[in-house]
C-alpha cells in the first residue's frame, strides 16, 4: 500500500510499504477513504518530538471502511464505515472504566520511554512517535486498528459525508472537550490562544457551552477571518497590540473568564521571552515554546480557567506560577477522552448544531501530501486544514 512515511525534520515521503495486517483477535484493518494533516503533525515534521524512527507512518485523523476484523471483535463487521479515534484504549483498565480513554494503562507497548519523560504513560496515539506507542498512523491507504470494539464510531453508510465527520477522529471532539474544561458558565467571555482548526472548533464549542462572547488570538489575516465569520468571534492580532492589555479593556478591566491555549509548543510570539524561548528551542535547552500559555495565564481573570489543549512535549520555562496561585487560577489539560465525546458530538452534526466541514481549505490526493504538509506549516496559499484521499 501506499503511505505518508517520515524520514527526519521536513522530510516525509509517500512510499510502498507492506499492508497491515491482524496481529491481535481484537484488530481490524480499515481501508481509508479521508485522513487529515493536524497541526500535531507539524510538531514531529518540525522535529521536535522524540523517539521518531525512519519509515514511520505518519497521520491520526482518519476513517474508513472495515475490510477485515479480527475473531474476538463483536462490534464491528466487514462493510463497516468508521470513523477512529487517534488515542488507542482497551476499554477495560483503571482508566478506561473511568472514561479517562485518554490515560489508558494497557495499549502503549512502550510506556517505559513515557514514564521516563512522564512519570506515567498515557494511551498510545496512532502516528506519533514510539514513545506513544509506534503504531503506524492513517495517512495511508489501510491501517490497522487495535482494540476495535473500543475505540472506532461505527456511522450509518448514507446521509453524513466523510468531510462532516472526519473531524470526530480528533479537532472537533478535542476543541470540544478544551471548551469544556474551561468551565464556562452562561454570559461567560473566553479567550481562545491560537485560530487554527483546534481553536475554531474551540471557538464554535465555547458559544455551545453558552459562552456570551468569545475573543481569538491569532496573527494569521484567514484564520481571524475564519473566526469571525464562522466562529461569530472578536479578533486580535497579536502582532498588532499587547494581548493582555488587549483583553483587559475588552473585559472591563477583569480579563476574561476562561482561556484556552489552542497553540501549545510550537507557539510564537513578539516579546523578548517570545524570541528567548525560540533561540533555546533551537540550542535544545528548551523543548517547547510556551508564550500562548504565560500570556493566557497572564490574562485570566482571578478565580477564572486555562485549559490546555494545545500539544506540550516535555519542558517549559519562565512560567507564571505566581500568577496561577495567587490570582486562583484553575488549570486543565489533557489528551482527549475521545469516546466521551464521540457520539454526541455526531448527534450536533446530525441536529445541524455545526457543520465542521467549514474548516477544510484544501483537498489533496494522499501522493500530494508531502506538499499538503509545507502549505500547512507555511500558511500557504491561506491553508487552514488539508484532507488527504488515498
Amino acid at each position: 500500500m501506499k503511505a505518508l512515511c517520515w524520514y527526519g525534520k521536513n522530510d516525509v515521503r509517500v512510499e510502498t510499504v507492506p499492508d497491515p495486517q491482524i496481529i491481535n483477535p481484537h484488530d481490524a484493518i480499515v481501508k481509508i477513504t479521508s485522513t487529515a494533516i493536524c497541526g500535531s503533525d507539524l510538531h514531529l515534521y518540525n522535529g521536535y518530538i522524540p523517539t521518531m524512527q525512519k519509515g514511520d507512518i505518519l497521520g491520526h485523523e482518519f476513517m474508513g471502511e472495515v475490510v477485515e476484523v479480527g475473531k474476538e471483535v463483536k462490534k464491528l463487521k466487514v462493510g463497516d464505515r468508521v470513523v477512529v479515534p487517534f488515542t488507542i484504549s482497551c476499554g477495560q483498565c483503571f482508566f478506561c472504566q473511568r472514561e479517562l480513554w485518554s490515560l489508558c494503562d494497557n495499549s502503549n507497548p512502550n510506556a517505559w520511554m513515557a514514564e521516563k519523560l512522564y512519570g506515567y504513560s498515557p494511551s498510545a496515539l496512532f502516528g506519533f512517535s514510539h514513545m506513544l506507542g509506534g503504531y503506524a498512523g492513517g495517512q495511508a491507504e489501510y491501517a490497522r486498528v487495535p482494540f476495535a470494539d473500543v475505540g472506532p464510531l461505527k456511522l450509518d453508510n448514507g446521509g453524513l459525508t466523510d468531510d462532516q465527520v472526519l473531524f470526530l477522529s480528533d479537532i472537533f471532539p478535542t476543541g470540544y472537550m478544551a471548551a469544556e474544561n474551561a468551565n464556562i458558565e452562561p454570559g461567560d467571555t473566553v479567550a481562545v490562544w491560537g485560530a487554527g482548526p483546534v481553536g475554531q472548533f474551540a471557538i464554535k464549542s465555547a458559544y455551545m457551552l453558552g459562552a456570551e462572547q468569545v475573543i481569538a488570538i491569532d496573527r494569521f489575516p484567514e484564520r481571524l477571518r475564519l473566526a469571525e465569520t464562522e466562529g461569530k468571534a472578536r479578533t486580535i492580532n497579536y502582532e498588532d497590540t499587547d494581548v493582555v492589555e488587549e483583553l483587559k479593556s475588552l473585559t472591563g478591566g477583569r480579563g476574561p473568564d476562561s482561556c484556552i491555549d489552542a497553540v501549545g509548543m510550537e507557539a510564537h510570539g513578539t516579546s523578548p521571552v517570545a524570541m528567548l524561548d525560540k533561540a533555546k528551542q533551537m540550542a535544545k535547552i528548551e523543548t517547547d515554546r510556551p508564550n500562548a500559555l504565560r500570556e493566557a495565564i497572564q490574562a485570566c481573570r482571578k478565580g477564572g480557567t486555562v485549559s490546555v489543549p494545545g500539544v506540550y512535549g516535555g519542558f517549559i520555562d519562565s512560567m507564571p506560577m505566581g500568577a496561577i496561585v495567587n490570582k486562583a487560577l484553575t488549570l486543565k489539560s489533557g489528551q482527549t477522552h475521545m469516546q466521551r465525546y464521540m457520539r454526541p458530538l455526531l448527534e450536533r452534526i446530525q441536529n445541524g448544531d455545526i457543520e465542521p466541514s467549514f474548516i477544510i481549505t484544501h483537498h489533496m490526493k494522499l501522493e500530494d501530501a508531502p506538499n499538503g504538509y509545507s502549505m500547512f506549516r507555511d500558511k500557504e496559499d491561506e491553508c487552514v486544514k488539508v484532507v488527504l484521499k488515498p
